[in-house]
């Protein structure tokens, strides 16, 4: 019987942008906003891995491929006075969901986040995504209902710009 590799999970590098884009095109798909990417793998390793990282990523591999992503940022709480996480991307190739792939990402940012003295990590999820919901819920995340997303960009972005 054939002995399969274990899974590894390992900080991304520029090298990685690519597979990071294929994996945000992928999410994008997935949830029904395809028109929403107009990011590119240039923009992701400049803006990832240049001399001031807007974002950290883990990428999991499986068999040498790259197969799950958790992508973050810095967040500050100011009523918790602490800083934190912010997970915008976590993806895991389809034909490995329930692996555990997810579980570890997360794990491993939390456990990363942990050390450098943050104390939360922080997320959306699609309204439509009942699976990604349960599984938030089943890693110890509770919904914020308190709480509204609002997003300000495109033209409206660029005309309250231009007022300040």
């Amino acid at each position: 019987m054939p002995v399969t590799p274990t899974p590894t999970i390992r900080p991304a590098n520029r090298n990685d942008a690519t597979d990071i884009h294929r994996m945000l095109v992928a999410i994008a798909r997935a949830t029904g906003h395809d028109s929403k990417i107009t990011s590119t793998a240039d923009d992701i390793a400049r803006d990832g891995f240049g001399p001031r990282p807007a974002f950290q990523a883990l990428i999991g591999e499986q068999d040498g491929r790259a197969v799950a992503l958790c992508l973050y940022f810095a967040s500050y709480s100011t009523f918790r006075g602490k800083p934190g996480i912010y997970v915008q991307d976590l993806y895991v190739d389809p034909d490995l969901r329930g692996s555990g792939f997810a579980q570890r990402l997360l794990a491993r940012a939390v456990a990363r986040a942990h050390a450098d003295g943050c104390a939360y990590l922080r997320l959306s999820v699609d309204a439509r995504n009942a699976a990604g919901q349960k599984f938030y819920v089943k890693t110890g995340m509770r919904a914020a209902d308190e709480e509204r997303i609002f997003v300000l960009d495109g033209n409206a972005f660029m005309a309250l710009a231009r007022t300040g």
